[in-house]
């Protein structure tokens, strides 16, 4: 079926490709909103019909269906009795894009022409996490950032600089690839103690924070076309490692008790890899229970999967024990557990580490020398240093404190003065404020923005369209004063919602 003249050369660039591991609808919907944004699609222009444009691209009506539904969501387009879709002429253009906005769209023809390998492509097309794009100076309510203000400077300056001073001059040569080895003993004994992580320190990988731990594990693990469970919603930077890697990503719905298990099984029981954030989840904050824990390393066994224990945030608990780490449930080594010092310390700082099975060992090392060799030794020797001396252990003592008082007053005020549903489990940095039903989400977040205040949506971290819709709000780097004014400002911006 051919398209209307105009409509015929407006769409010409339109594509999407099943070879990449982003679903259809979704790289429709971005490409569609892209080229609203940069003005190829002027405001007012009326979309084909589902059913044109499915035939046109060789694609299911039901996909176009999803990716018109998610642009009307958005606001960037407007659903008219008797017109068809037509694109809104007041553009939600303050809240972030899912991908970053590029002087040459994904419309541009024949992008590959450029030079970029499948998983160049792949990376340039994955979804980016949000940037905060409020004018304002306000913090409020920045996301997944740490009280930097209250880093002990002082004590960390001295490790960096008498480390500095004193190494010995072979530590300057090339160093092991798994990383400085009283970093990875100090580690170890920490998990042991603390999150019930069952280790060697010969297990230990220091890698450039949860990134490069992601990044290292999709490498060595999987090939392209595997296929890989992802929550949903969940952390974008898991989704882009593996997309790097060549994975299929299929979503897993999450819920009260975390990533929903049978779903994931029911979807794609032969997944080669599940990515996981069972301590908090990201961006829901919930806690998977025993029996989905079991479940999944149940599942894991029999299928011969693996799964990434994201366990990103869990020394900030504020009431009760934690639950023990995926991994020192696990009898059949299938998990590879994922920390970071970003969230405890300074993200700056691009320290993480893995916890890999005995068996991964070599592997993971030989890959790690064809990547970056090893991490700097200088900041890995401070931070030994820091752990040893008990430096570490007693900021995340205070910081807990710290955090779990922001957590309560923002938690009293927003309940009320804000027309959300406040869901706040005492674990973690940031809190989920429900919308709602009937509230359009990114209107919502634009008129927040409008205020000076970036709270990202949770529809953002959503592969499949969600019916509920609600904002992110961070506090553990937000000071009182500004928790205070953050939720009078966003008070005024939902006065008419």
């Amino acid at each position: 079926m051919m398209l209307k003249p105009q409509a015929d050369s407006l769409y010409a660039g339109l594509t999407v490709s099943p070879a990449l591991p982003t679903p259809l609808y979704q790289q429709l919907y971005e490409r569609l909103r892209a080229a609203i944004l940069t003005g190829h699609i002027a405001a007012g222009t009326v979309l084909p019909s589902t059913r044109g444009l499915a035939e046109v691209l060789g694609i299911s009506r039901n996909t176009v269906l999803n990716a018109y539904d998610q642009l009307a969501a958005e606001g960037y387009v407007l659903g008219k009795e008797g017109s068809g879709t037509v694109v809104a002429s007041v553009l939600p253009e303050h809240f972030p894009p899912a991908v970053s906005p590029r002087k040459s769209t994904h419309l541009s023809p024949k992008q590959d022409e450029i030079g970029l390998s499948k998983r160049g492509l792949a990376y340039l097309h994955a979804q980016q996490m949000p940037s905060n794009p409020a004018k304002s100076q306000l913090k409020a309510f920045e996301l997944g950032q740490p009280a930097l203000d209250k880093l002990p400077f002082e004590v960390w300056g001295r490790c960096i600089t008498r480390r500095a001073r004193y190494t010995a001059l072979q530590s300057y040569g090339y160093q092991e690839a798994a990383g400085y080895r009283p970093l990875r003993e100090s580690i170890a004994q920490h998990l042991i103690v603390t999150r019930g992580v069952r280790c060697t320190a010969e297990q230990v990988i220091i890698v450039s924070g949860s990134q490069g731990a992601l990044d290292l594990a999709a490498r060595v693990l999987l090939d392209h076309g595997d296929s890989a469970w992802v929550e949903d919603p969940g952390y974008l930077g898991a989704r882009g490692a593996l997309i790097g890697a060549g994975a299929t990503l299929v979503p897993v719905p999450v819920d009260d008790e975390g990533l929903h298990v049978a779903a994931g099984i029911a979807r794609c029981p032969t997944a080669r890899m599940a990515y996981v954030t069972p301590s908090h989840q990201f961006p829901l904050a919930v806690t998977m229970s025993l029996s989905r824990r079991l479940a999944l390393l149940e599942w894991a066994a029999t299928a011969g999967a693996w799964i990434l224990e994201d366990d990103y945030n869990s020394e900030y608990r504020f009431s009760g024990r934690p639950l023990a780490a995926l991994q020192g449930l696990d009898t059949h080594n299938r998990v590879i557990y994922i920390g970071t010092f970003s969230k405890i310390l300074f993200p700056a700082l691009r320290l993480g580490y893995l916890v890999v099975p005995e068996t991964l060992i070599d592997a993971f090392c030989a890959a790690r020398r064809f990547i970056d060799v090893h991490p700097p030794a200088l900041e890995q020797a401070a931070l030994a240093d820091f752990m040893d001396e008990g430096h570490l252990t007693r900021h995340i003592r205070r910081m807990r404190l710290l955090y779990a008082q922001r957590r309560e007053l923002l938690v009293g005020l927003a309940r009320g003065a804000l027309p959300l549903d406040i869901h706040a489990p005492e674990a973690g940095m940031h809190l989920v404020g429900w919308l709602p039903d009937g509230v359009d989400g990114q209107y919502a977040a634009q008129k927040a923005a409008e205020h000076g205040i970036f709270t990202p949506l949770v529809s953002t971290f959503s592969l499949e369209p969600s019916g509920r819709n609600g904002l992110l709000m961070g506090y553990a780097s937000i000071r009182e004063s500004e928790i205070r004014e953050g939720v009078e400002r966003l008070s005024r911006a939902f006065e008419k919602l």
